[in-house]
């Protein structure tokens, strides 16, 4: 009797709640509980990813300090050879008036070889003349002696100013020299020393500093 009362209660319980709606949709788990998961096998220890592998492009900053570093290559090397450039026309410069002047050297060399000829004939031609005769009573032959006289000083001062000079060591006694004079004899001579200079057999001649000829001269040998 108890059991059907309990029975019939429950059943009235359960007709008096709302039925469910025949298509109420089926509620999903919250977003924060769905999991997801990568299909992609992890990376094991020590292996890296593609992108890891690719190398890294230079930054903007990197490309300019090698261009820079190219520059100042490109300066020093210009720069050396610009002063090997102004070396070399230096050297040619002064190669260049060296060879001018020895050929303006060897030039006039040639020349005063064949004007000492003509200015030893001038020489020979005013010793030839014995000075007693040198009178009043021969004024053609004074005449022509102070002529030829004052021709070969005019013409010595000329030669001197192109470097050719006239060397005479009898003159003023000069030791000899073997760089300089030639000794042709030598004799005794009491009241000079040895190795003076007595006789000038025939005079020297210096262009620029250096003998033209050698004058051919007489040394004192007294021992």
């Amino acid at each position: 009797m108890l059991q059907r009362t309990l029975f019939r209660a429950s059943r009235q319980a359960a007709r008096s709640l709302p039925r469910p709606h025949p298509f109420t949709p089926i509620r999903q788990p919250a977003a924060a509980s769905l999991r997801w998961y990568s299909e992609t096998p992890a990376a094991k220890e020590g292996e890296s990813t593609a992108t890891d592998s690719k190398p890294a492009e230079p930054s903007e900053t990197t490309q300019l300090k090698e261009q820079i570093g190219k520059k100042d290559k490109e300066i020093v090397d210009l720069k050396d050879k610009y002063l090997r450039s102004v070396a070399d026309f230096r050297n040619l410069q002064e190669r260049t008036k060296r060879e001018i002047s020895a050929a303006k050297d060897f030039a006039l060399q040639r020349f005063a070889r064949d004007l000492v000829e003509s200015v030893d004939n001038l020489d020979r031609a005013l010793t030839t003349v014995p000075s007693d005769s040198l009178t009043s009573s021969n004024p053609d032959l004074v005449t022509l002696h102070d002529g030829l006289k004052m021709t070969e000083t005019i013409l010595m001062q000329t030669l001197k100013k192109h470097g050719l000079e006239r060397i005479d060591p009898a003159v003023e006694g000069e030791k000899f020299n073997p760089n300089i004079h030639e000794a042709v004899f030598q004799t005794p001579q009491p009241d000079k020393e040895d190795g003076t200079v007595f006789h000038t057999q025939q005079k020297g001649f210096m262009l620029n500093g250096r003998v033209l000829r050698a004058p051919k001269v007489g040394v004192v040998k007294n021992s």
